[in-house]
C-alpha cells in the first residue's frame, strides 16, 4: 500500500482511473492471500469392487495460521468428512440412500516432533514426521466402502456428495467460543458432487 501511495503522489498528473486500477489490483491481491486458507475437495469418483461401491477422493487441507499455532501448541484438531449417496428423483426431493461420516484427529507430539493422525472410526493411529505428510494422508480417501451394489436400482440415477470441515465442537471447551466467532477457525469445503458409477 505504501508503494501505491508513493506512486500516486509522484504522478498526480495521471488520470484518476490509473490510481483506482492500481488500488483495486492491490486489494485483490490482498484478498486472494487472505482466502488462501481453507479446505477443498479437488476430485472424487466411485468404483465397483467385489459388489461394493467404493469412494476415492482427494482433499486439500490448508490450515490458517491461528489453527496451525494451536495445533503446534498441543491442541488436537478433529476433521469431519461427510459423505452422502442420493437417488435422484424427478418430481420429488432426492432420496438419501447412505449418509456416512469419516472422522480423523490430528495432533502434534512436541517431544518427538511428530504428527499423529488417528482414524476415529477405526481407532487406527499413524505417525508422520512432517505436517505435509500427515495432510497428504488425511486428504487421500482410497477404496472407502459406500454401499452394496444390491441397493442400487439399475434404472435409477445416483450421485455422491462429500464435504469436509474442522469440527469446532471437538475443540477443548475454552477454545470453542473463540473458534465460533473467528473466521480463521471456520474451515470447511464446499459440497463436491460426482456420479455413482461402476
Amino acid at each position: 500500500m505504501a508503494f501505491i501511495t508513493q506512486l500516486s503522489a509522484r504522478h498526480d498528473s495521471r488520470p484518476a482511473g490509473w490510481r483506482r486500477l492500481l488500488c483495486a489490483l492491490a486489494f485483490g491481491l490482498c484478498a486472494a492471500a487472505a482466502h488462501a486458507d481453507g479446505f477443498e475437495v479437488s476430485s472424487a469418483a466411485t468404483q465397483l469392487e467385489n459388489d461394493t461401491y467404493q469412494l476415492n477422493a482427494r482433499i486439500d487441507y490448508q490450515f490458517s495460521g491461528e489453527v496451525l499455532e494451536a495445533l503446534n501448541n498441543g491442541v488436537p484438531l478433529t476433521l469431519r468428512l461427510e459423505v452422502e449417496v442420493q437417488r435422484l428423483r424427478r418430481w420429488w426431493p432426492n432420496e438419501t440412500v447412505v449418509q456416512r461420516e469419516l472422522r480423523h484427529q490430528l495432533t502434534y507430539h512436541a517431544f518427538s516432533d511428530q504428527y499423529l493422525l488417528r482414524d476415529l472410526n477405526s481407532d487406527k493411529l499413524t505417525i508422520y514426521h512432517t505436517l505435509n505428510l500427515a495432510l497428504l494422508a488425511l486428504g487421500a480417501v482410497d477404496g472407502y466402502p459406500l454401499l452394496d451394489a444390491g441397493r442400487v436400482e439399475p434404472d435409477q440415477e445416483y450421485r455422491v456428495q462429500l464435504r469436509t470441515a474442522l469440527d469446532i465442537e471437538a475443540l477443548p471447551a475454552p477454545l470453542r467460543p473463540v473458534a465460533y466467532v473467528t473466521p480463521a477457525w471456520r474451515l470447511s469445503s464446499e459440497w463436491f458432487t460426482c456420479s455413482l458409477t461402476p
